[in-house]
């Protein structure tokens, strides 16, 4: 057993905890099994996500075992939000995003053949023992340990009482949803520990309470930092919108750009929670960066180890050749019709239906030129590129060999501004 909080404490990802000292203690006794819940409130997990998976596997790195609750009961009730009611969903739309984020999460904690000696994590939904329980036995067996006081008091509750929105009983009983979790999972598998968000502390410590009142057993709660930018913008939000980790809703290449043009203090600040590099490997990468922020040390450190682990090796590769190929530094016939439309996509793009337009009308179309006499201006200036290649005659039609699989064409004008162009049909 390593000393695991240490090394939390070090990146960062600790916020709050229930008596670290005993609970250090028992981590270093031997395996510990813990928990963290993942409400299926989208088809997919976002960024913010990592920081959970962060300690989930930190801790199955120091010998202890891991189990994920996707909430199929909870993600039906939705933990209250600060401002304003939560959307209910039907229940076979929950159901199947139970499903996708079950399998979205997998690859996360499930160890390849050379690591069998850590933990193989046990995944449970919610639902199986909250269905089951009916109102009755709600009020009697679990409702009689809560103090309505104590509910109030909980930060989201009391933000939700003092808005005009106000607060549901459906909404406000969720405390009493997920506290019932860490009771079950006591019973049932000896969890010990719960992780969140330092937003979910309120609901981890009535788990903490409802252990101690029926079980009599002494449990733990640890919660991680909120994960924020320096221009206050929230945390996992690009120009496109949320950064899913669900290929399908986020590109592999525009998750990768996301890290890789995060702001220079942002990506210092994130690099110690999100990186698994050894300490001295994370501090050598944050001095280049803080000496030499031109390098993007940090944002291409980000961007390397989080693709690969969300994406895996194979999109990485694509990602980063897209980047450089998209710029004239690669070929772009070594990339697939989807990494290259994603690519884009993400850069910009047009869709031209019918006869193609002239390079110079592209140019205008796309925005890279503000008037056909600029774009022609760029051209004789010899700044302006089809598919990499120098344009001479601005008046010249992309022939039929010109376009690339997907139906694109990449234009650039110099050395940073890039756009698409999408054939319709």
């Amino acid at each position: 057993m390593t000393d695991v909080l240490s090394e939390l404490h070090r990146r960062g990802l600790i916020a709050q905890s229930t008596d670290e000292d005993a609970l250090r203690a028992a981590l270093a006794e031997g395996p510990v099994t813990y928990y963290c819940g993942f409400d299926p409130t989208a088809p997919s997990l976002h960024v913010g996500h990592l920081v959970q998976f962060m300690v989930l596997r930190a801790l199955q790195r120091a010998g202890h075992r891991p189990v994920v609750l996707v909430g199929g009961a909870t993600g039906l009730i939705g933990d209250p939000r600060p401002t304003a009611e939560r959307q209910l969903n039907d229940r076979s739309t929950v159901a199947g995003w139970v499903d996708s984020i079950r399998r979205q999460v997998a690859p996360f904690l499930d160890l390849p053949a050379e690591r069998d000696g850590l933990a193989a994590p046990v995944y449970v939904d919610n639902l199986t023992w909250t269905e089951p329980l009916s109102a009755i036995d709600f009020l009697r067996d679990l409702g009689k340990h809560f103090r309505v006081g104590r509910m109030l008091a909980k930060e989201a509750v009391s933000a939700r009482l003092n808005s005009e929105a106000g607060i549901s009983y459906t909404e406000f009983s969720y405390q009493i949803l997920q506290a019932h979790d860490f009771l079950q999972l006591y019973r049932g598998h000896g969890v010990t520990l719960q992780t969140g968000g330092s937003d979910q502390w309120g609901n981890l410590t009535a788990g903490i309470d409802l252990v101690r009142r029926v079980e009599g057993a002494t449990v733990h709660a640890l919660s991680t930092q909120l994960v924020t930018k320096s221009d206050g913008q929230k945390f996992g939000k690009s120009e496109g919108g949320t950064v899913w980790l669900d290929p399908q809703l986020t590109s592999p290449y525009a998750f990768f750009q996301f890290w890789l043009n995060a702001d220079d203090a942002d990506a210092r600040t994130w690099l110690p929670l999100f990186s698994e590099r050894p300490a001295a490997e994370v501090d050598a990468l944050l001095a280049e960066s803080a000496e030499r922020p031109a390098s993007r040390a940090a944002q291409r450190a980000l961007a390397e180890e989080l693709t690969l682990l969300v994406h895996g090796p194979d999109e990485l590769r694509q990602a980063e050749a897209a980047g450089r190929a998209l710029f004239g530094r690669e070929d772009l016939g070594t990339l697939g019709a989807e990494t290259l439309g994603a690519a884009l996509r993400e850069a910009g793009s047009v869709t031209v239906d019918g006869e193609t337009p002239s390079v110079a009308q592209l140019l205008q179309q796309t925005g890279l030129a503000s008037s056909l006499s600029d774009a022609r201006r760029t051209v004789k200036e010899g700044g302006a590129y089809l598919n990499n290649e120098r344009v001479t005659d601005a008046d010249a039609v992309p022939g039929e060999d010109a376009w690339l699989p997907g139906g694109w064409l990449v234009l650039r004008r110099g050395k940073r501004a890039v756009a698409g162009v999408h054939r319709a049909g």
